[in-house]
């Protein structure tokens, strides 16, 4: 009891003076370069006199796979002044026998960058490891301590989690929205030690496999990945989304998703574990989903069938005005509001008359992607005219064709407005307008003959005769004044 008191009296003393560090240094450093097939390469990093806050990545060896990581903590109290040491080490496991090059190479280590010189890595036969014996056999304390390097043995542990390609249909019509995510489900139950790996190298990877040639795409940009929990088949699972999209099919072709594959990082645990050993291994394992295909089927006959948009939308309008004279304007919105493809939505076009002047209209889009669906608005505001007096139902002059998920039929979205002109009609004022008068009509019965002025109009010999006279009796005037 008396040896306990003191071990722990002593470790206080050591945190009382834990302020009297030196001054940080920051060092990395390169385990032996002559080593056995079955033994580690290992690069290091060390801060003396703080804690190891942050560091970058240890860098990639040729011939060689990283193999997990462990770190220590050294205390020295010399003197009456304490000095501290923290290392991480990185072990990397020989592939093959042979020479390796590690290039000379930076990282940075709370906030400061250091260089490493590299070395020449010689990997041999393997290297027999001798055990400690005590008198009595096997050292007892060797696995408290950490007597062993390594543990013996590390075993598999079954994953209990899959990843899965789900669609929310599979059979829609060309044009018609569905939407596909890929994510990683982990039971709840699960015992085996995972992370992700180069995540976002692999969805790159994935997007390229999965996407369809021919389909119009909707991404829901997933930034974060965080488990949600879910239940599946009265299991319970965390469910990871990786990547979901909508897609739109633009031709009469069945789309088809591949199986796919995503590598994961797994550990395999010591299967004699010691108290302050390594007692996990870092290795990799692949899951992949089962492949699908969404049937795509073609519209029902009409004339608009190839234009048409599909999906659920409403109506939403506004007018400036009700009631108003010829020669004044309104503005009148026509807004496309529900879910599908909002960016493949058209314009709807007045038809032609001569009753309103209509202009080309302002186009404004928003596009919501949320909750595996894609819902938005598409808004046209429209200038105009009228010309003519009288009541005028804006249905006449404006509607828009769909095809109607909800009723799987063809619909048409039309106004409810009617529009009172008062006034009078502007339709003379238009030809006067256009009228360019009887010179100008004449101007398309000449001909471009050239002919003498003999043969011109009496008219025009009396003005130039008129001309002729003005000038004399001018020039007659001058030389009058002179003299």
């Amino acid at each position: 009891m008396k040896l306990t008191n003191k071990f722990l009296i002593g470790c206080a003393a050591i945190l009382v003076f834990a302020t009297n560090l030196f001054s940080q240094e920051v060092s990395i450093k390169l385990g032996q370069n002559e080593i056995g097939i079955n033994q580690y390469f290992t690069i290091s990093v060390e801060v003396e006199n703080d804690r190891l806050k942050q560091y970058s990545d240890f860098p990639e060896i040729d011939g060689f796979i990283k193999r997990g990581t462990s770190s220590s903590t050294t205390t020295n109290y010399i003197n009456g002044r304490m000095s501290s040491t923290q290392s991480l080490t990185q072990n990397y496991q020989a592939t093959e026998k042979g020479t390796f090059l590690l290039a000379p190479f930076f990282m940075t280590i709370n906030g400061k960058e250091i260089k490493s010189e590299g070395t020449q890595i010689v990997v041999g036969e393997a290297v027999q490891r001798q055990a400690r014996q005590s008198p009595f056999g096997r050292d007892p304390f060797e696995d408290l301590f950490g007597g062993r390097s390594e543990p013996d043995e590390f075993v598999d542990i079954e994953a209990d989690a899959f990843v899965a390609l789900t669609l929310d249909k599979d059979e829609v019509y060309v044009g018609e929205g569905f939407t596909a995510t890929l994510a990683f489900y982990v039971a709840e139950a699960n015992r085996a030690e995972m992370r992700f790996f180069d995540l976002a190298n692999q969805i790159t990877e994935i997007v390229k496999t999965v996407k369809p040639p021919n389909c119009w795409e909707e991404n829901f940009s997933i930034d974060q990945i965080s488990g949600e929990p879910i239940k599946i088949s009265g299991r319970n699972y965390t469910r990871y989304k990786i990547y979901q999209t909508a897609y739109y099919p633009l031709t009469l072709t069945d789309i088809d998703f591949p199986s796919i594959g995503l590598k994961m990082i797994k550990y395999k645990v010591a299967k004699n574990p010691s108290f302050f050993g390594r007692n996990r291994q870092e290795d990799y394992e692949t899951f992949y989903s089962k492949a699908k295909t969404v049937k795509v089927k073609d519209l029902p006959p009409h004339p608009l069938k190839e234009q048409v948009v599909v999906g659920n939308y409403q109506l939403e309008e506004e007018l400036s005005t009700k009631e108003l004279e010829t020669g004044q304007s309104f503005n009148y919105r026509f807004d496309i509001v529900g879910e599908g493809n909002i960016s493949s939505i058209e314009a709807p076009t007045p038809k032609k008359n001569d009753v309103f002047d209509f202009y080309a209209p302002n186009v404004t889009q928003r596009v919501n992607r949320a909750g595996g669906k894609v819902r938005g608005v598409k808004s046209y505001d429209f200038y105009a005219i009228p010309n003519e007096p009288g009541e005028y139902r804006l249905s006449d002059f404006f509607s828009w064709i769909y095809f109607n998920l909800a009723k799987d039929a063809y619909d048409t979205l039309s106004s409810e407005y009617i529009l009172s002109v008062s006034g009078e009609s502007r339709k003379n004022l238009s030809i006067a307008s256009n009228d360019l008068g009887d010179f100008y009509d004449e101007i398309s019965k000449a001909d471009n003959e050239v002919r003498s002025i003999e043969g011109d109009n009496w008219v025009t010999i009396i003005v130039n005769i008129f001309i002729a006279l003005t000038l004399g009796f001018t020039v007659y005037l001058l030389f009058k004044k002179t003299a």
